[in-house]
């Protein structure tokens, strides 16, 4: 059967990243998420996408500049579906306390040397805290992350998000240790897929909303995919 994770939650049907987003999910039977991460300015594990806060909140400025006790107090409804109440933006140790998903794809994106190793450390550390170190991994595209997940804690999970096709995807995942490759749709052939599998890669393919798409890549044999639409794709493929 083909896992399904919630795309930052269920992006499509709450705003994005948020504990009404991840609580939608669960509620469709959907217990695997993805999310995306990026340090506050005093170091704390924040959910949210982009670098900046304008697109999902109309603050003003970039996340590492607010302090995570500024950041929760911000709505993040500003994009996606409408939503009646405030959205604020999540620790990761709040969704690690109150969400139940029997795994996590936390993505981190592009970082400094410095800054990657402060992710780890913080990723790591409150993964034991919360007994979910063997239900995480840890993706990303940046090299500079990967590096330093396997330099720093090997122990978990490590997966490579693949946009592009310049560099063979599965090479690169191999080189850093990954056990899990979080595919662009469109590069997900039966040929790359057999070959990712036969490799021991755990395939998870993203973004994918269209229900005959959903099946296709199911008949295709792809390990997971990542939808913003949970409830849809419960539908499309468990019922």
């Amino acid at each position: 059967m083909t896992l399904i994770y919630g795309h930052r939650g269920a992006k499509g049907e709450a705003p994005e990243n948020t504990l009404a987003s991840f609580q939608t999910c669960l509620d469709h039977g959907v217990r695997r998420c993805e999310l995306d991460l990026h340090l506050s300015r005093d170091g704390e594990l924040m959910v949210i996408h982009d670098p900046t806060l304008k697109r999902t909140t109309g603050h003003r400025g970039k996340v590492v500049e607010h302090d995570a006790a500024d950041l929760v107090r911000y709505d993040a409804r500003t994009c996606g579906p409408e939503w009646r109440t405030p959205c604020p933006i999540p620790r990761l140790s709040e969704l690690f306390e109150q969400c139940d998903f029997e795994h996590w794809q936390l993505e981190v994106k592009s970082a400094s040397k410095v800054r990657a190793a402060r992710m780890a450390k913080g990723i790591a550390e409150l993964a034991k805290h919360h007994g979910l170190t063997d239900r995480i991994s840890v993706t990303s595209s940046s090299r500079e992350v990967l590096r330093a997940m396997q330099n720093l804690h090997p122990e978990i999970s490590r997966g490579l998000v693949a946009e592009h096709a310049w560099l063979d995807p599965l090479k690169v995942a191999q080189h850093y240790g990954c056990d899990l490759l979080a595919l662009d749709w469109t590069l997900c052939s039966p040929e790359r897929l057999s070959k990712a599998q036969k490799a021991g890669l755990h395939v998870s393919v993203w973004t994918v909303n269209d229900a005959a798409l959903m099946r296709r890549l199911a008949d295709f044999g792809v390990d997971s995919l990542i939808t913003d639409f949970p409830g849809r794709a419960v539908a499309t493929l468990w019922r």
